[in-house]
């Protein structure tokens, strides 16, 4: 999953479900919002920007942070705002949100210093949206999310398969496929179990679509349409690993926040 691969150590998950789960917890007491801002961004070495949002949304009343990981042609989970907020997300592949008020945070990631010694930057930038309704948040479902992730992972990776076209046989990609799928992500406690097995099968989905699609992947499939299919085909699956991943994280983040206690029994 491209958002959250900075570099080798880094944990894979996107930094926008870490901060919404570290914030969310923060908002319920676990512990402060700055420490749970140390807590999202471990593996970065210089942050800035327009955080001090978290704290001021808490004080005016907001229980839970959101997340939504959108891609051109695809804005599953965003709140609506401006065109400029939109590009901003899209752009970026992620966003924060909260859902009353209404206020987003974008991450802008970049490298920088010398090449062999580089750090990374994330900034981040505030945007207003609208609030989201509470019934669109109320009628998401963990068996739903995880239902339908399963069937559309079992079709693709089918079709996939079909193309016999697969390039980890005697290359090293399957080895760095398991080397990230081992990372310890380090999320706050009290997340429902199946929102969390919802969330890391999406982020093993995602690295294993982002290591197919890489040159070195793609030059060992011999033929240009099998390539295209193959780019098509891993670009899809990748998508519906985000959506999977960013809608386990926003039930998660209500269920932390207590905003969700008719449905404990389905979440777990």
């Amino acid at each position: 999953m491209r958002h959250g691969l900075y570099h080798e150590s880094v944990s894979v998950l996107p930094v926008c479900v870490r901060l919404c789960l570290w914030a969310t917890a923060a908002y319920a007491g676990q512990l402060p919002v700055a420490e749970a801002v140390d807590r999202a961004h471990p593996d970065l070495d210089h942050i800035t920007g327009d955080l001090g949002r978290l704290s001021l949304w808490r004080d005016l009343g907001e229980r839970a942070v959101l997340v939504a990981l959108p891609r051109p042609g695809n804005l599953a989970g965003m709140p609506r705002g401006s065109t400029e907020l939109i590009a901003a997300a899209t752009d970026a592949g992620e966003c924060v949100y909260v859902p009353g008020i209404g206020g987003v945070l974008v991450p802008t990631i970049e490298h920088f210093g010398p090449a062999g010694d580089q750090g990374t930057r994330v900034t981040w930038s505030a945007y207003d949206c609208d609030p989201v309704p509470a019934h669109t948040l109320e009628a998401l479902s963990l068996s739903e999310i995880e239902r339908g992730f399963l069937q559309e992972l079992m079709e693709r990776t089918r079709a996939i398969e079909a193309l016999d076209a697969r390039p980890w046989a005697g290359s090293p990609f399957r080895s760095m496929a398991d080397e990230r799928s081992v990372s310890q992500w380090g999320l706050p406690d009290g997340l429902p179990s199946r929102a969390t097995n919802i969330i890391t099968m999406a982020a093993l989905v995602g690295v294993a679509a982002e290591l197919g699609l890489s040159v070195p992947a793609q030059s060992q499939v011999l033929t240009g349409a099998v390539a295209e299919q193959r780019r098509m085909l891993l670009t899809g699956l990748d998508a519906i690993a985000d959506t999977a991943m960013a809608a386990a994280a926003t039930v998660s983040a209500l269920s932390l926040a207590g905003l969700r206690p008719s449905q404990r029994r389905a979440d777990s």
